[in-house]
């Protein structure tokens, strides 16, 4: 059985990808060196808009960090491929690491980084999710209560 194309799944998934991030600061959203993708920090903002804002375990639910991450991650898809062209060119995920506002008693950050590694799975197939880090953190750019990073290795 062939494994359709990251492209084709994100149509049978009727996903549609946010428009591709912009900076917020003085930096770029992308670097490509060799085979590798290094993408800024994704944070869960739709069209320079945040969707989400606060802390986990104060203002945010475990499904509202959730929903953050995926946002985050498909936002730091929409950055590949505006820099490749098509999200077909991904070889594999390098890394992923996901960093959550959180409280100090906040102790569910793996079912939030989840929202970002289950997203992968359903459009890359199980084969292709990457290892992980998940990291709670005081705060993050502009308030904002998740921030994904992602490594690819992609097809020059």
């Amino acid at each position: 059985m062939v494994t359709p194309s990251a492209e084709a799944r994100l149509r049978e998934l009727a996903l549609v990808l946010p428009p591709p991030p912009t900076p917020f600061g003085a930096y770029v959203e992308t670097v490509q060196a060799g085979p590798l993708l290094f993408l800024s920090g994704m944070l869960p903002v739709v069209g320079h808009v945040p969707k989400y804002l606060g802390r986990l375990g104060e203002d945010l639910s475990v499904e509202a960090g959730y929903d953050a991450a995926r946002t985050a991650c498909l936002s730091g898809l929409s950055a590949a491929r505006a820099h490749l062209g098509s999200l077909d060119r991904i070889r594999t995920f390098a890394k992923l690491g996901v960093y959550i506002a959180t409280t100090s008693d906040f102790r569910e950050h793996p079912k939030v980084a989840d929202g970002a590694s289950e997203l992968l799975s359903r459009i890359f197939g199980e084969t292709r999710v990457p290892p992980r880090i998940v990291l709670g953190v005081s705060s993050l750019p502009l308030g904002m209560p998740i921030e994904v990073e992602l490594v690819l290795e992609i097809e020059t």
